[in-house]
């Protein structure tokens, strides 16, 4: 991978989370530039990416190398230092960022605490400026400050050829589907005319249908939220009662199916209660 390329890498040392964010004028960059292991590290390899470092780089971390030293060991070990990108975080918040000579201007990274960000074929040193400055004063999740800060680096002037791909990535532990894997986001757009505003949106359905009710948005379900809920599911043939505005078994027994098909189940509630981000979702859907 040579084509612009430009990414951050960050711990949240609240969360414990890790994660990349990363865009460039490359087909499906989500496939080569992020690696990360919770609890461990985070790594970005770019600029004819030798994809090697990821994995290679992670044992070192764990191992208990700096993310410098580990680094270090990578670029020793590379013929072709000169053309390679990287950064790394490890899970103490210690970044290291590499900008091989022979890397296409403009070319260059920023280290800071709990981040590395760095690109090449940029518009200039703004872009990664931009990315380190927004991540700094950026609040909110990790996966919201980084990106927030493609946003920003894009705004900055971005890839000097365009846009094409992007990704973000976080881990936590037990943070995957189910809890079976640390993958808690894993998002990519492989080709897109605006990837990273297409990346923003996939986020937000990525909470919607993954993220976990707050007690602040359950609402019970009152006679005009039933009969709504009720005409709506009757114009898709899950619902075939009269539209009375009771919550009635009949009623319940199509939302859940409903809900279903909508990919809404990690949002069911028991009882007469729903979910306002739901209700919302819906209602936005499926306009009346």
């Amino acid at each position: 991978m040579h084509p612009s390329t430009f990414s951050l890498v960050a711990y949240d040392s609240k969360t414990g989370d890790l994660g990349i964010a990363v865009e460039s004028k490359f087909l499906s960059v989500g496939a080569v530039v992020p690696w990360a292991q919770a609890g461990i590290g985070a790594i970005a390899t770019q600029s004819f990416a030798n994809t090697a470092y990821g994995p290679r780089g992670l044992r070192m971390l764990k191992r208990g190398m700096a993310p410098k030293q580990a680094g270090a060991a990578l670029i020793a070990q590379d013929k072709d230092r000169d053309a390679r990108q990287f950064g790394i975080v490890d899970a103490r918040g210690r970044a290291f960022s590499y900008t091989g000579k022979g890397c296409y201007d403009w070319a260059g990274g920023r280290i800071g605490k709990n981040y590395a960000a760095q690109g090449n074929i940029l518009a200039g040193a703004a872009v990664v400026a931009a990315l380190a400055e927004t991540f700094e004063k950026t609040g909110g999740e990790l996966a919201d400050r980084l990106v927030a800060a493609l946003v920003a680096g894009q705004a900055a002037g971005g890839d000097k050829r365009g846009q094409e791909s992007a990704a973000l990535l976080v881990v936590r532990k037990k943070g995957g589907y189910a809890g079976f894997n640390d993958r808690y986001i894993d998002l990519r757009v492989d080709d897109h005319p605006a990837p990273i505003e297409e990346l923003k949106r996939i986020l937000e359905l990525h909470r919607l249908y993954l993220g976990k009710t707050r007690p602040a948005d359950i609402l019970p379900i009152d006679y005009d939220i039933a009969r709504e809920l009720q005409v709506m599911m009757g114009l898709r043939g899950y619902y075939r009662g009269g539209v009375n505005g009771k919550w009635d078994e009949e009623t319940r027994r199509a939302f859940r199916e409903f809900a279903g098909v909508e990919n809404l189940e990690d949002r069911w509630l028991d009882g007469a209660r729903i979910d306002r981000v739901v209700l919302e979702f819906l209602r936005k859907r499926f306009q009346l």
